[in-house]
């Protein structure tokens, strides 16, 4: 069935649904023709080319756009009844194929739309996985203090970088709680300053260092954060594990209500600044606490203290 212009933004990339006969198109279809591995022309079609992939009972037909070469899996049905039920994928495409109506399995003006939009979907994934990536390194440096520089490329070579961002960690041994203060100053080039390319950036660096929403303070173009001596070394560690599967981390909203001093709650709510809860958090207060349910570590470490 043809794609309508209202399925688009209901559709996921293909290449992201887990189903058999798409991941045997994928892999049947290389950059380099030779080395594909499908199972040759669909004979029940003579209108079009289609090639055959198939797995199990499933059956796929390929078409290979002769502009400029992408492969399309245009058509998928199951194999049955040795290719004499009426619903077998060979006998439908041949119903198809002699009234023309195959012609309708062809790509459309949406699904090129759709092309077009998940390979630009597909360069940003991949540019924000080279920033977490990016992170790992940088935090690798700085994980027990110091400081590191990292450009912010374009997500297309050859464009002028979009930031320059400098990560400071200090450790600062207070008497009572130990931490390590984490800035995160950018310096965005003037021609992408408040774009949406650099806002991505933005997010994906802090959501890589620290993925809590409320965990940051903003002062302009500069975000700190405070986290407990060692944290950043576990971070690391969850940052290997999600690069090695190229894997993007997601941020963490707040979900809970949490129990602080009085004391720090008036002036970090007006200036957005991070406190520490009794069970150990750090976090901006800027939700209604009272839509959310309680922090259960809050509560009962509250309830154990003497009246």
């Amino acid at each position: 069935m043809p794609t309508r212009w209202a399925d688009l933004d209901d559709l996921s990339p293909l290449a992201d649904i887990d189903h058999p006969i798409i991941r045997k198109a994928a892999e049947s279809f290389s950059d380099e023709p030779s080395d594909d591995t499908h199972e040759g022309r669909i004979k029940s079609v003579q209108r079009h080319t289609f090639l055959e992939v198939k797995v199990g009972q499933w059956r796929g037909a390929v078409w290979i756009d002769p502009a400029d070469g992408s492969c399309w899996l245009v058509g998928a049905g199951l194999a049955k009844g040795g290719h004499k039920d009426k619903d077998d994928f060979y006998e439908v495409a041949k119903r198809l194929d002699a009234t023309g109506a195959i012609d309708d399995w062809l790509p459309n003006q949406v699904d090129q739309l759709q092309k077009r939009r998940e390979r630009a979907a597909a360069v940003l994934a991949d540019w924000e996985l080279e920033l977490q990536r990016a992170v790992e390194r940088a935090l690798g440096d700085v994980a027990v203090g110091g400081d590191v520089r990292i450009a912010v490329p374009h997500p297309i070579a050859g464009e002028e970088d979009v930031a320059t961002v400098a990560i400071t960690v200090a450790r600062q041994p207070a008497d009572d709680y130990p931490f390590d203060e984490i800035v995160v100053e950018f310096e965005y080039a003037p021609k992408h300053r408040g774009s949406d390319l650099a806002w991505a950036a933005t997010t994906r660096l802090l959501i890589a260092i620290n993925p809590p929403e409320t965990a940051w303070d903003r002062y302009g173009d500069t975000f700190s954060t405070i986290e407990e001596p060692g944290r950043i070394v576990t971070r690391l560690t969850e940052l290997r594990s999600a690069n090695e599967r190229g894997e993007l981390l997601s941020s963490i909203e707040n979900g809970h209500a949490h129990y602080t001093h009085r004391r720090n709650l008036t002036a970090a709510t007006v200036h957005g600044q991070a406190v520490r809860s009794m069970c150990g958090v750090y976090f901006v207060p800027s939700h209604d606490h009272s839509a959310l349910p309680t922090c259960p570590t809050c509560e009962t470490r509250f309830a154990q203290l003497p009246l």
